[in-house]
C-alpha cells in the first residue's frame, strides 16, 4: 500500500485509514467480498499502532461497509451495492468536517450543564428574568395595534426601528447617523458573523484584546482569519500594541469592546480612545466598536463611543437591546457606511430573508416611550447591587485567595485565583457544588483568571453561589480533590 496517513493533519489517523479504505472500495481497489489485510500486517505497513487498525475497521463496520468475524478476518460487504444493505450517511464525518466550526467542547460542556442541572449560574451572559420589562412589553401588547405588513421587511430592518435607533444613539451615546447606514441583526453575534464573513478573507489579519469575548468565538477560525492578540490592562488595550501589531502583521480589522469589557468589566480610557481612532485614520484600518454595556454604567455616566469620536467613517459600530433589555428579543445593530451596511444587508438576507417583524415593531414601541429611560435607570441600580453582592461574597469568604478590579458597569467580573490551580477540576467541582463559572482559558491567553457573570442571578442567589464555589475551591486548594 503505497499511501500513508498525514500525520500532521488534525484529523485523527484512524478516520484518514478508514476514509482511505471507503475510498478503495467506492473505487473497486477493494472488490465486494474481499479480504482486507489483517490489522497486525496493516498496522506495521502503515507504521501505527494494531489500535488504530482496530478503530478504523470499527469505523467501517458501523456504517455497513466491511464484515468482521472472529477467526476470519475483515472483509468488504458481499451487498455494499445490493438492495438488502441499507447504507447511512457518515454523519460523524460530515459533522467534523464542515468548515463551520462548532464552540469550544468547554463552552458546550458549560451549557450542558446549565441546561439540564439545577445550578446557580454565574457563567451566562443575560439579565434575571426580574430585570426584563414584562410589564412594558405586556402594556404595548395590549395598548398598541400591530398594523405591521407580514410579509418580507426592508432588507436592512423596518424603517421605523431604524429611524428610532438612530434617534435612540443620538440621544444616549451622541451619534450621528441615518437609517441607510443601520442594519438590524439577530442580536451583536449576528452582526459580528456577517463582519468577519463579508468583509475579510482567509489569511486576513486581525486584532482582538486578550481577554476578550471574540478570544471564545470559533467565527475567526472559520473564515481563515489569523487573530492577534491585545493584553488589556486596567485602562483597557494600548494603542501602542496595535501599531506594533500592525508593523508585524498588517492588521485588517480590530476588535474592541470599549466599555466595561467582557471579561475584565474595564473601560478604555478616553486618551487611548482617541489615539485608536487617530490610528484608524492614519493606517486606514477599520475598528469594530462592540458596545453592549456603555448604558448600564452605575453612576449614569455614559463614556464617549468610539464611533462619537469617529469623523471619517471607520468605525463599524454593533449594539443591542440583549444586555439592557431582553437577550430572547435577538434585536441588535450595526452602524456604518452605507455601502458596508449593503453589503451585510444582502448576506443577512441570503441567511434568513430579514428580521422577524414581530421583535422590530416591540422595540420600536419601547425604544420610542419614557419607559425605556425608566427601565435602564432600573437595570443600573439593580446591577450596582448584584456588583456589591458578588464582591462582597468574595471578599468574605475568599479574601486575599482571589483579585479582582470592580468594574464600575456592566455584568462581569474578572477574577486571578492562583495560576497552580487546574481550572477544569475547579470547574467540575464547583458544578458538583451547585455553581457554575466561566474558565479563563476560554476567554483570554493568561493562566489563573476565571469570569463570574451577576447579571442573571439575584443578589441571595450570588451570595450563595460564591459560598459554594469557596467550598469548591477550598477542597481544589486542599489537594483533596484531584
Amino acid at each position: 500500500m503505497d499511501w500513508k496517513p498525514d500525520r500532521q493533519d488534525k484529523k485523527p489517523i484512524y478516520k484518514q485509514i478508514a476514509e482511505y479504505i471507503e475510498l478503495g472500495i467506492s473505487s473497486g481497489r477493494f472488490p465486494a467480498d474481499s479480504l482486507l489485510p489483517s490489522e497486525r500486517k496493516l498496522a506495521k505497513e502503515l507504521e501505527v499502532n494494531r489500535s488504530t487498525i482496530v478503530a478504523a475497521y470499527e469505523e467501517l463496520q458501523s456504517l455497513g461497509i466491511v464484515e468482521r468475524k472472529k477467526g476470519s478476518g475483515t472483509r468488504v460487504s458481499t451487498d455494499i451495492w445490493g438492495i438488502s444493505h441499507n447504507r447511512i450517511p457518515n454523519w460523524g464525518r460530515y459533522v467534523e468536517d464542515g468548515s463551520f466550526l462548532p464552540n469550544l467542547p468547554l463552552v458546550q460542556h458549560i451549557r450542558t450543564e446549565v441546561q439540564n442541572n439545577d445550578l446557580i449560574n454565574l457563567a451566562s451572559g443575560e439579565l434575571a428574568p426580574s430585570l426584563l420589562p414584562n410589564d412594558q412589553f405586556r402594556s404595548i401588547l395590549s395598548s398598541h395595534p400591530f398594523i405591521e405588513n407580514l410579509g418580507y421587511d426592508h432588507p436592512q430592518g423596518n424603517e421605523l426601528l431604524r429611524e428610532t435607533i438612530s434617534s435612540h444613539v443620538k440621544q444616549f451615546k451622541n451619534i450621528e447617523t441615518t437609517p441607510s447606514s443601520i442594519l438590524i441583526t439577530s442580536g451583536a453575534q449576528q452582526a459580528l458573523h456577517l463582519i468577519v464573513e463579508c468583509l475579510l478573507k482567509q489569511g486576513d489579519a486581525v486584532a482582538i484584546e486578550d481577554p476578550s469575548y471574540c478570544y471564545s468565538l470559533p467565527i475567526f477560525q472559520s473564515a481563515g482569519v489569523r487573530t492577534f492578540l491585545l493584553p488589556v490592562d486596567e485602562h483597557g488595550m494600548n494603542p501602542d500594541d496595535l501599531l506594533s501589531l500592525h508593523k508585524k502583521h498588517r492588521i485588517r480589522m480590530v476588535f474592541l469592546n470599549p466599555d466595561h469589557q467582557n471579561p475584565t468589566g474595564t473601560v478604555l480610557h478616553l486618551s487611548r480612545r482617541k489615539r485608536i481612532v487617530e490610528l484608524s485614520v492614519k493606517l486606514g484600518i477599520p475598528i469594530i466598536e462592540d458596545d453592549p454595556y456603555s448604558l448600564t454604567s452605575y453612576n449614569g455616566e455614559v463614556n464617549p463611543t468610539l464611533k462619537s469620536m469617529d469623523e471619517n467613517g471607520n468605525v463599524l459600530y454593533i449594539s443591542s437591546l440583549s444586555k439592557i433589555v431582553a437577550s430572547g428579543l435577538r434585536i441588535g445593530w450595526v452602524i456604518g457606511p452605507p455601502q458596508v451596511i449593503q453589503r451585510l444587508a444582502d448576506a443577512k438576507q441570503q441567511v434568513d430573508f430579514g428580521h422577524s417583524v414581530f421583535p422590530q415593531w416591540i422595540a420600536n414601541e419601547f425604544l420610542k416611550t419614557d419607559d425605556f429611560s425608566s427601565h435602564i435607570d432600573m437595570i443600573r441600580t439593580q446591577l450596582e447591587l448584584r456588583n456589591y453582592a458578588i464582591t462582597s461574597s468574595l471578599n468574605k469568604h475568599i479574601g486575599d485567595k482571589v483579585e479582582f478590579i470592580n468594574p464600575a458597569g456592566g455584568i462581569h467580573l474578572w477574577c486571578k485565583i492562583d495560576p497552580s490551580i487546574k481550572e477544569f477540576s475547579l470547574l467540575n467541582e464547583s458544578m458538583k457544588n451547585g455553581v457554575v463559572f466561566v474558565p479563563g482559558s476560554i476567554l483570554g491567553s493568561k493562566k489563573g483568571y476565571l469570569r463570574f457573570t451577576f447579571g442573571r442571578g439575584e443578589p441571595s442567589d450570588i451570595q450563595k453561589g460564591i459560598l459554594r464555589f469557596s467550598e469548591a475551591l477550598e477542597r481544589i486548594s486542599a489537594g483533596t480533590i484531584i
